[in-house]
């Protein structure tokens, strides 16, 4: 018989450890979803299908998922269960293509000019959690700069530290990224120690993306 056609169908990942389950696509960089069970991380992927298309159509590209099919399911360390994606699957070891490197790029560079725009249009003072807790508008994007500069190492890559309002230096650091990924790649780490593209891709996007949201959702809450 011949191979089965898959029409419309997104494979995605679940790392379970602890009380954490994160459901995550490596196709779709940064579309991932952290709960504590891993029918609450599918539903949570497919609840911010639209919020994830935006940025997909930023980087000039058609987000249709459609069914999601779990392909493999990954045991997690304790970072998994503080709340991070952070073991890598098999199919990461893969080599990468230019083609599917610069892709990933522009989803990457989408999720960096995505979270300029809602820290740009939103109020500095956040709604709070339940007990108060919660970064505002400033502290969560100080928080992801600092965080990619540390990822940047990961990859290579070298910053000291610059303040947030220094674009030019962010500019140097993001572009320095983007160069770097933007190559073919081994499916080996790219530094001794460090991480491999595709799990690089995973990582700084997921970031980003996750506190694109986390923004949105307690400012719209204001309104």
């Amino acid at each position: 018989m011949g191979r089965k056609i898959r029409l419309n169908m997104t494979d995605i990942y679940l790392e379970l450890a602890g009380k954490k389950a994160v459901a995550w696509s490596l196709e779709w960089p940064g579309w991932c979803r952290v709960r504590t069970h891993e029918a609450e991380a599918i539903q949570a992927l497919i609840e911010t299908e639209p919020r994830y298309r935006l940025i997909a159509q930023r980087a000039g590209l058609d987000f249709t998922p459609g069914d999601l099919v779990v392909v493999e399911r990954l045991a997690g360390d304790s970072n998994t269960a503080w709340g991070l994606p952070a073991v890598q699957a098999p199919g990461e070891s893969k080599p990468l293509n230019a083609a599917t490197a610069q892709r990933s790029v522009a989803l990457l560079r989408a999720s960096w000019e995505t979270l300029e725009e809602v820290v740009a249009r939103s109020p500095e003072k956040l709604r709070k959690g339940p007990r108060g807790g919660g970064r505002d508008r400033d502290e969560i994007r100080r928080h992801v700069i600092e965080a990619e500069r540390a990822y940047a190492r990961k990859i290579g890559i070298r910053h000291k530290p610059f303040r947030v309002n220094d674009l030019g230096a962010l500019k140097a650091m993001r572009e320095e990224i983007a160069t770097v990924l933007s190559q073919p790649a081994s499916g080996e780490p790219l530094v001794p120690g460090g991480w491999n593209a595709s799990y690089a891709f995973r990582r700084m996007a997921w970031h980003v993306v996750d506190h694109i949201w986390e923004i949105e959702d307690r400012r719209d809450a204001w309104l």
